[in-house]
């Protein structure tokens, strides 16, 4: 079940400084907020110097608070000229500011006006988990962990170069500093991290002493004579970089996500699709719809697909030439009984009222200005997207070389590099990595093959505005209809499990039908009519979720039933975005950032949890555990 987060509540101590009621302390020394930043964290951890010149550097703080020692690090990495190639800072807080109450703390420190104005815009949803921010073109990634760090560091991924700890005094929040949370900062550590805190109490150093770290005390800032500093010089794996060369396979929008987030960190990309533009697989649409899945137990669908939604609403407008409209999305309980449940889900969940909503079938009503079938779940952020435009701004902002009407017909390991070649059998390409995002075509290659990805047909029906009342928003229940786009309403789909290209007019019909359970009040005259349609073929997995990440060799699996993911034998540069089904759009972008940060080995934007239950290897895993369960 989920955990509802609670926001902070903006108060100030008698001196006027940022005070947290609920733990009774300071959020930061009344002497002044930069400044102890600055001497604490990083003169403490020997920052800008320990990052300088080096590909990437990973932060890791506990505390987020105000984000004052995000704003200090991110203005120092600025005005550095032999900053790092890539910043990230990742940071745990319990309790989030709001966006408004930030402003209002933010406008004590002029000086980061610029920078602080930046974060509050794209300040994300108060939902818990993982929040991935981008700054400076990129080059400043923030990942923002909402909810309690016992649990959420736990879920994290990352080899951390410097550690802020920055929670409340141990006296006033001694979870933060707990035997158990300071042991998990020595596993995420690289060799020679360094870390620093203004508490010098003995269990603290103690804790860290366990966890490998040596400490020492360091004049401290203002009135405290000492703060702790720290390195930790226990053995880890050495990270290597990648050979930063790819052959991606397709042209929709997981392949094109995948394009555009390798171009961003410096990749050279080749990009082969067997049909003449971008988009015009399962990707073709007229429209899609844009909305997470929502469960009262929070599930790990719900949650992944939270993630990549929140995500993708703020990347997806950033990307020019993209057709999209945040009109909404009225998602329509199809019983009494399913009314209910979803009324108590939004009580339960507790997320917030810009997430998600629910409405009576009255207050339904009202709200889109037509009759409605039932009350049910209002999404005031969700929309539509053109996949289309999607797949041409991301391959448009990447600069990819891109070949069009040109098939891959197989891929051969020689050496340290993947040979693709055409269905002459002329070599086209050649590269360290290749990933397939093919959709449907996927199948063809053979580790895909060994994958559980059914082909389901879907007819999409094209209805002229005007036919219908002026949508405003896009509607679900047992299909959808959206807003107008190019004059036409797109009404959908039929969920088939045969290979006919063709259109069907039972297949309008059935969307016709579904439209009516949308729209009570539609014109009967609509199903004499004939109308436009479009068939696409959606790459479904068993389990209803995404694939991201190495792919299997199933030639080499173990035979122990005990086996976990990391145990499954991974084929070296062969990689896959598979399985998208027909939430393409809410996936392409997160899973895509997902899988490029597993390349460069920089800390991933999303739980353990959710990256393990979308690992192409939990099939081989499965089929493992099976024939030892019988």
């Amino acid at each position: 079940m989920i955990e509802p987060l609670l926001p902070a509540r903006l108060a100030y101590n008698e001196a006027g400084t940022p005070w947290s009621d609920r733990y009774g302390d300071v959020y930061h020394a009344a002497e002044g907020g930069p400044e102890q930043a600055r001497h604490v964290f990083l003169r403490g951890n020997r920052l800008p110097d320990r990052w300088q010149d080096k590909d990437h550097f990973v932060i890791l703080e506990t505390g987020f608070g105000a984000g004052l020692n995000f704003l200090t690090t991110w203005a120092a990495w600025r005005d550095d000229p032999r900053a790092c190639r890539r910043l990230h800072f990742v940071s745990v807080e319990k309790h989030p500011f709001s966006a408004g109450d930030l402003a209002t703390l933010h406008a004590a420190w002029p000086e980061f006006t610029g920078l602080s104005a930046q974060l509050r815009a794209d300040w994300p949803a108060l939902t818990p988990g993982f929040h991935r921010l981008e700054f400076a073109g990129g080059k400043i990634i923030l990942t923002l962990l909402f909810g309690d760090a016992g649990k959420l560091l736990g879920k994290l991924r990352a080899r951390v170069d410097a550690f802020y700890l920055d929670g409340f005094n141990p006296a006033c929040n001694p979870d933060l500093w707990s035997p158990g949370l300071l042991g998990r900062l020595g596993q995420l550590a690289n060799w020679g991290a360094s870390l620093a805190t203004w508490s010098v109490a003995v269990p603290v150093r103690e804790h860290l002493q366990a966890a490998g770290f040596r400490t020492d005390p360091s004049p401290g800032f203002g009135r405290k004579k000492e703060m702790l500093v720290g390195r930790y010089l226990v053995n880890q794996p050495k990270q290597t970089t990648p050979t930063r060369e790819a052959i991606v396979i397709g042209a929709g929008v997981a392949g094109s996500a995948a394009c555009e987030r390798l171009a961003a960190r410096g990749w050279q990309v080749t990009l082969f699709d067997r049909r003449p533009e971008p988009g015009m697989e399962a990707s073709g649409n007229l429209a899609g719809i844009l909305m997470p899945l929502v469960s009262r137990d929070d599930n790990i669908a719900s949650r992944l697909s939270r993630a990549c939604y929140l995500h993708g609403l703020r990347h997806w407008p950033r990307l020019p030439g993209v057709r999209l409209s945040a009109c909404g999305v009225m998602q329509f309980a199809k019983t009494p009984q399913q009314e209910t449940l979803m009324r108590e889900t939004v009580v339960e969940l507790r997320l917030p009222e810009h997430y998600l909503r629910y409405l009576t079938r009255s207050e339904a009503e009202a709200w889109l200005g037509h009759a409605a079938p039932a009350g049910g779940w209002l999404f005031p952020q969700g929309g539509w997207a053109n996949p289309p435009s999607l797949c041409r701004a991301a391959l448009a902002k990447a600069g990819v070389r891109m070949f069009f009407n040109q098939a891959i017909a197989g891929l051969r390991r020689e050496g340290d590099h993947w040979q693709a070649w055409g269905p002459d059998g002329q070599p086209l390409a050649k590269a360290a990595h290749v990933i397939i995002a093919g959709g449907v075509d996927a199948v063809r290659f053979e580790p895909v093959g060994h994958l559980p990805i059914k082909k389901v047909r879907g007819q999409v029906t094209l209805i002229p505005e005007g036919r219908l009342p002026m949508l405003r928003a896009a509607l679900c229940r047992d299909g959808y209809a959206a807003p107008a786009v190019d004059s036409l309403h797109a009404v959908g789909a039929s969920y088939d499990f045969d290979d006919d290209p063709a259109p069907r007019p039972e297949c309008d019909a059935g969307n016709l039908l579904r439209l009516r359970g949308l729209l009570p009040d539609l014109d009967a005259s609509l199903e004499s009519e004939i109308y436009a349609s479009r068939v696409g073929f959606r790459p479904v997995a068993p389990d209803r979720l995404p694939m991201a990440g190495a792919l299997p060799d199933w030639s080499a699996l173990p035979d122990s039933t005990s086996a976990k993911l990391k145990d499954i034998p991974r084929l070296s540069g062969l990689h896959g975005l598979l399985g998208y089904a027909s939430r393409g759009l809410v996936w392409s972008h997160l899973l895509a950032e997902t899988l490029v940060s597993q390349l460069e080995g920089e800390p991933l934007p999303l739980e353990a949890d959710l990256v393990d239950a979308i690992d192409p290897a939990r099939f081989p895993l499965r089929e493992i555990r099976k024939r030892g369960g019988s």
